[in-house]
């Protein structure tokens, strides 16, 4: 559930995923592409071998017509499994999460056991993972060896899942997945947190606020 007070709701969105798999590349290029009331500095912190060590937070915010300040911190945490104490601390309390997988095929193992943690960190945190809004992106779709889409839309027909296909590097789809999550958080949350009967907002609204107008689609 969302953090707030009277005058302010704050989303915690969580990009979770294998090492090097483009999780920080999504947040740099939302920075540079999105266009919200509301936009601060994102901060990193790297290691030596340029992989992010502990998150990324891009904050960004509009006010609804109810004058309710809505605020999303983005954040990204480690793929790699020595960390995996600082995946569990920056998925506590997340409201939503993009799943960023490697689509070479060279890459499906990590995919999956990735994706296992992350169902399994979720339970250890208190997180309902079956209702968590939730958006798994196919990330490095421009290499040569990337499973293509149809490929993978076949063999995950079944998932609850939305799928997304990207190529961060490039800044394609990275939008879109965001977008895709935000619809999927205002449902989960919309009711809980009045967004539309007190606050005025309507899923398209929410979006849009988010996104800014120059992004929106």
């Amino acid at each position: 559930m969302p953090d707030g007070d009277a005058s302010t709701l704050t989303f915690k969105l969580v990009y979770y995923g294998p090492a090097q798999s483009g999780k920080t590349t999504n947040l740099l290029r939302l920075h540079e592409q999105l266009a919200p009331e509301l936009k601060g500095e994102m901060m990193t912190l790297e290691t030596q071998g340029d992989r992010t060590l502990f998150f990324d937070l891009l904050p960004l915010g509009f006010r609804a017509p109810s004058g309710l300040l809505i605020k999303f911190r983005l954040f990204t945490v480690p793929g790699q499994v020595a960390h995996d104490g600082t995946r569990k601390a920056v998925l506590s309390r997340a409201d939503g999460i993009v799943f960023v997988a490697d689509s070479q095929r060279s890459q499906e193992t990590n995919n999956a056991e990735a994706f296992k943690t992350l169902a399994d960190n979720c339970s250890r945190v208190g997180l309902d993972f079956q209702a968590m809004p939730l958006v798994v992106q196919f990330n490095k779709q421009d290499l040569p060896a990337a499973v293509p889409p149809e490929e993978i839309r076949g063999r995950f027909s079944a998932a609850p899942w939305p799928l997304t296909f990207a190529s961060a590097l490039h800044g394609n789809g990275v939008v879109a997945t965001f977008e895709l999550l935000l619809r999927a958080t205002f449902r989960r949350y919309a009711a809980d947190s009045e967004l539309s009967s007190r606050h005025a907002l309507d899923e398209e609204s929410f979006v849009r606020g988010a996104l800014g107008p120059a992004a929106a689609s």
